[in-house]
């Protein structure tokens, strides 16, 4: 049963089925099969024209703003509606955006289970050649290693901290536009726009509501 937040994403691969709605009923019946019953709110549907085998596609960057702006999730018909690209895919994850194919709920943890599989694989197998040429250049005597100073721990904290601050940036970025609207509405002060943001149902990145000292937070980002 769906609860929560969700962007609705359908796609057609010309512009003669976007026009005629060919493809786009069915998509959009999946999805609302799916929603049916729980407690749950659509956001917005996004419908794009275009073909599967690219990425950069305009509405599906709207869709995936929408669902970091509200915290919801993109919701698709069908998997194959989302992208052909298994790399696509990854980017979705690396973005943090929940996606869920109504035809195949299961798929998000599926293929991300499968992606992860892979990639640990490849990183024991270049890891085992690593160490192999390491050996062999060992016992033809040539000087390996010293200490560079790298501290792993150190690093790991480093890329958190530098994924972070670039995931908040993103948001703040997104959020602009809006806070531009708020203004234009006649807000001047950080309450004033926090009012606003909470009026126009924008949850903060933790899901609550916006106070003066979080919108000053955001615009000292953008």
């Amino acid at each position: 049963m769906a609860e929560g937040r969700f962007v609705s994403y359908l796609r057609v691969s010309t512009a003669r089925q976007g026009s005629s709605g060919l493809g786009l009923e069915a998509q959009r019946r999946a999805v609302t099969d799916y929603l049916n019953g729980g407690k749950w709110t659509l956001i917005s549907e996004v419908v794009e024209v275009e073909s599967g085998k690219r990425n950069d596609r305009v509405k599906l960057a709207e869709a995936l703003k929408l669902c970091r702006l509200h915290n919801a999730t993109l919701v698709i018909a069908k998997l194959d509606r989302l992208s052909r690209d298994a790399a696509f895919l990854l980017n979705l994850q690396a973005a943090g955006v929940r996606f869920v194919a109504a035809d195949m709920p299961e798929a998000n943890e599926m293929i991300v289970g499968i992606m992860a599989v892979v990639a640990q694989a490849e990183r024991k197998m270049i890891s085992a050649r690593t160490k192999a040429a390491l050996q062999a250049a060992k016992e033809r005597g040539q000087v390996l290693g010293g200490d560079r100073g790298v501290k792993p721990s150190h690093a790991a904290a480093v890329k958190g901290a530098t994924a972070l601050k670039a995931k908040a940036t993103a948001r703040a970025a997104d959020l602009s536009e809006i806070i531009a609207e708020i203004r234009a509405e006649g807000a001047v002060s950080l309450r004033e726009i926090a009012a606003g943001l909470n009026a126009k149902g924008i949850p903060t990145a933790r899901g609550g509501e916006w106070s003066a000292v979080q919108v000053s937070r955001v615009l000292s980002r953008v």
